[in-house]
């Protein structure tokens, strides 16, 4: 799914393309797309694009009159920028806005339609669509630590809960949790002062340098490619590979179609987290130590 990074380069690249520009037809392709009859869709056809936000993990694109369109790009969501008269990609295209700079194209890989499109008038419109979690950006260490300890939650859940921080998903949350040297299983009430000022740090870090990179290069080329897999991760979608600052091999934890990396030496004291499906069939042989899981590979 996109996270903060991803969602603030998309928005970077429509900047130029979209902003003060009249949004002249929306395509539909997919019933399921759009979640709301009012306002109806022929109230924003015709008005012009005045102002682009993040809503958490969403896509809010104001047009005049107050009225926005929101996309939610969930897990196989893109968007795709196309020069007036390309045709659209079969089965996989949901939605396309044409605009008279270009086409905005949306997609969804697979068959689950998950993708959500949503037509709203004011703010008041806009905030029902907010999780309410933290912007990193617009608070300070003290309100960080007091929205994501209100309850006693391992740290790989509260910065990926959008009820407690805004953006964060699976993979930059691996990021952060590896540039602050935690583990991913660490609990919020456990913390000292001194790994939650890490944390916050780490957090901020991660993200400004993930948004600058991304965005520098979404201005210049349309993100066709967005991915939760990027060269340059230092964790995240590396299992088996070394460690960028230490050597040792990242690790994982896999539950349900969702998959945590975390190195073993910088984040959990040289401590093997257990894997769901291998400790089930490990049994009481799960290794608990990088020792042990080499001795297991040699015997």
């Amino acid at each position: 799914m996109p996270e903060l990074p991803d969602i603030a380069a998309y928005l970077a690249a429509l900047e130029s393309r979209i902003v003060n520009q009249p949004l002249l037809q929306v395509r539909l392709f997919s019933p399921f797309l759009l979640r709301t009859t009012q306002p109806a869709m022929a109230d924003v056809q015709g008005r012009v694009v005045h102002e682009l936000r993040r809503i958490g993990k969403r896509i809010a694109i104001g047009l005049e009159n107050d009225l926005w369109l929101v996309l939610h790009l969930m897990i196989a969501g893109r968007l795709h920028w196309q020069p007036q008269g390309a045709k659209r990609a079969a089965r996989k295209c949901l939605a396309v806005f044409e605009f008279p700079s270009g086409l905005l194209a949306l997609t969804e890989a697979g068959r689950k339609r998950r993708a959500s499109l949503h037509i709203l008038a004011g703010e008041q419109g806009l905030r029902s669509l907010d999780p309410g979690g933290i912007e990193v950006f617009a608070c300070d260490l003290a309100a960080f630590r007091a929205r994501l300890s209100a309850e006693n939650r391992t740290l790989k859940r509260a910065l990926t809960d959008p009820r407690l921080v805004s953006g964060i998903g699976n993979a930059y949350s691996d990021e952060i949790l590896h540039a602050a040297k935690l583990s991913p299983v660490a609990l919020t009430h456990k913390l000292s002062p001194e790994e939650w000022a890490r944390l916050f740090a780490a957090t901020r870090h991660t993200l400004e340098l993930w948004v600058n990179r991304l965005c520098s290069n979404a201005r210049a080329v349309f993100p066709e490619k967005v991915t939760a897999f990027r060269e340059g991760m230092a964790a995240h979608g590396r299992y088996g590979e070394p460690c960028p600052r230490c050597g040792e091999k990242i690790q994982r934890i896999r539950y349900a179609n969702n998959e945590t990396n975390y190195c073993p030496r910088c984040q959990t004291g040289g401590k093997l987290l257990a894997d769901r499906s291998l400790s089930r069939l490990l049994r009481g042989d799960w290794p608990r130590t990088l020792e042990e899981l080499e001795a297991l590979k040699h015997r």
